[in-house]
């Protein structure tokens, strides 16, 4: 009778560790997933005075709110509203913005000082750019209504709409010249690779080629921030600056309208990005980001050695804008540990000024900074990020795991990231490598998985491991792997082609079977992407065969997780639920009798982004990796 008691104790009590270590858990799940940043969209819109800032946010539902330059308390300043494409008439009163709060997604006005709103445009097509004249009295936009992607323009008093080119190639990004007559914008090429920077009559007519760029793929061609992006017009209108990849690394090119061959603005080993001009036109700033740190930089116009305006020594600095009269730039500048907040620097330099504050002291005190680490790999030198969690027993042995970034023309940078951060205070040792084919370290770096997804890249995942397991704390049998996009892809790939490396596995959003995708996907840029790095299909079908994992499950030994969103606005086969992308993956494991489990999640598109179906999703990547990660 005794020892039934002491049986029932013990099983109590486990029962109440179990749940207790629950709490736990999903206490830390809802701190990580309240860590976020009240700066959104595009960056910064300054007054026509100077005095003040507006910025769109996800505070209060995505508004548009507003800071005075000498600091105080944010000020909303719209009702919610969509906080994509916004900008700020020439006279500071009215707000364009995108929204399909309508239905479709349209153009919208907000008057600032009536408080009201108003539909412009009901074309119902796919709009993904837009700028004001000089004279505020009409924005041009790019659109795809009639299967390709023209120039448009709108009046804003009557909404009358004119249709200002029709190519078959795709035109986007246009932006006027100083006097409004003329409009630049860029024209890319069907590979979505070569790019002109165009010019023509606003009100519709011959275009001319002004520069041209080769072999910079833009996965966002489409989208509302391409890669290649708007061609950026100096205040004088004799010059653009645009990025190419042409010296190696994606810099800023200057572009004379009259003709010329392209000069290199500011040099550097480093990929540039967010460049404006200086009111006067006499200076241009611009991000600049080295081994997943981002500083801001000021180069004359007449180009040369750039100066650092915003030191960084860990963080992302960005969407930097000039004040009207050019002597203030604001900024947003995040960390691992602290989301993007707005600043403002003095354009000659100083100190910085924080004016919004999106997370408490107290919660950036429970958060772990990662170490920046390096190792080697097939001749490459890779950078990853370390997380180590806080407590550590001396002569504890802590599971390992490899989170995959997204792409995999993607990084990781020295900004939050919620899901190695929640793993990493539930006790496990987290690496974030920037694999071979990232961003951000030059183009023969970015092109060098090009053929070979899953395969040459995942040499760099499996040193990754190793570089784990040379750790004092970490328990080299012990090994997990996840990601989200391509790190599902990864996911799938690494359990498949490396078999016995990794002990759980939990691919998000991930594609296993390239052949098959071609038959249901629905986004264009996927197919570009693949066309890009592999060859069109079918002429290079033994490639896309080579890298589908679901041609390999049988090799596959590690229990896996599957999980992805519900929604059906990324690829899926129309009136087929659920989505195949990651399901044709989980059927193949599971007729091998492979250990598979499979969660969609409600409400979502396949990538799971909402509050709280993110936190439950690092409840149940703990649960998972918990079960063969750990002892029972």
């Amino acid at each position: 009778m005794m020892r039934r008691i002491v049986v029932g104790l013990v099983v109590i009590s486990a029962f109440g560790a179990r749940r207790s270590a629950l709490g736990q858990a999903a206490a830390v799940a809802e701190r990580v997933v309240s860590v976020g940043s009240l700066v959104a969209g595009e960056g910064p819109l300054w007054s026509p005075d100077g005095s003040r800032i507006l910025y769109p946010s996800s505070l209060g539902g995505g508004a548009i709110w507003s800071v005075g330059v000498d600091g105080g308390a944010p000020v909303r300043v719209t009702r919610e509203i969509a906080t994509g494409l916004v900008r700020l008439a020439p006279r500071g009163d009215v707000l364009v913005y995108l929204s399909d709060k309508g239905g479709n997604p349209e153009i919208w006005l907000w008057n600032l000082a009536a408080g009201t709103d108003r539909r412009l445009t009901n074309l119902g097509a796919r709009i993904n750019a837009l700028s004001w004249s000089p004279d505020g009295k009409t924005i041009a936009f790019s659109a795809l209504r009639y299967g390709q992607f023209d120039l448009w323009s709108v009046d804003v008093a009557t909404g009358k709409v004119l249709q200002v080119t029709s190519d078959p190639r795709y035109e986007t990004y246009p932006v006027w010249t100083p006097d409004g007559r003329s409009l630049l914008y860029i024209r890319s090429d069907d590979r979505w690779a070569d790019h002109e920077i165009m010019m023509v009559p606003a009100a519709g007519g011959a275009s001319r080629v002004i520069a041209t760029d080769q072999d910079l793929f833009d996965y966002g061609t489409m989208s509302p921030r391409a890669r290649f992006g708007y061609p950026l017009l100096s205040p004088d209108g004799k010059s653009v600056l645009f990025r190419s990849h042409r010296s190696g690394w994606i810099n800023y090119w200057v572009a004379g309208l009259d003709g010329g061959a392209p000069r290199q603005l500011a040099p550097e080993a480093a990929d540039q990005s967010d460049a404006k001009w200086s009111p006067d036109g006499s200076s241009v700033v611009f991000a600049s980001l080295h081994n997943g740190t981002q500083d801001l930089r000021i180069v004359a116009a007449t180009g040369g050695a750039a100066r650092i305006v915003v030191p960084v020594t860990r963080g992302v600095a960005a969407s930097p804008e000039w004040s009207p009269d050019g002597s203030k730039i604001a900024f947003t500048l995040a960390t691992p540990t602290r989301p993007a907040d707005l600043y403002l620097v003095a354009a000659a330099g100083g100190a910085t000024k924080a004016l919004t504050t999106s997370i408490t002291p107290e919660i950036e005190k429970t958060l772990i900074a990662p170490e920046k680490v390096t190792y080697q790999s097939d001749g490459f030198t890779i950078t990853g990020y370390l997380y180590r969690p806080a407590l550590i027993r001396p002569g504890e042995k802590l599971p390992g795991i490899l989170y995959i970034h997204g792409g995999p023309t993607g990084q990781f940078s020295d900004t939050y990231l919620p899901q190695a951060q929640f793993l990493a205070q539930m006790g496990y040792a987290v690496l974030a490598p920037n694999i071979r084919g990232s961003s951000g370290y030059g183009k023969a770096f970015e092109d060098a998985n090009n053929p070979c997804w899953t395969h040459c890249d995942l040499r760099d995942v499996v040193q990754g491991v190793a570089l784990l397991k040379t750790l004092p704390y970490v328990q080299a049998s012990r090994m997990g792997i996840t990601g989200n996009s391509y790190g599902g892809i990864m996911s799938m790939g690494a359990i498949a082609h490396a078999p016995g490396v990794f002990q759980a596995a939990a691919p998000q959003s991930g594609y296993a079977d390239w052949i098959g995708f071609q038959s249901y996907n629905t986004e264009l840029q996927h197919s570009k992407l693949n066309a890009y790095e592999w060859g069109p299909y079918p002429d290079s079908a033994a490639v896309y065969r080579r890298n589908s994992s679901i041609f390999s499950a049988a090799a596959v030994t590690t229990p896996a997780f599957v999980l992805h969103g519900d929604g059906v606005t990324q690829a899926w086969r129309p009136g087929v639920y659920p989505i195949p992308a990651s399901l044709e993956f989980v059927h193949a494991l599971d007729r091998l009798n492979k250990v598979v489990k499979y969660k969609v999640y409600p409400g979502e598109t396949y990538y799971v982004g909402g509050r709280e179906n993110s936190k439950q999703v690092l409840l149940d990547l703990l649960e998972w990796f918990d079960q063969y990660l750990k002892d029972s």
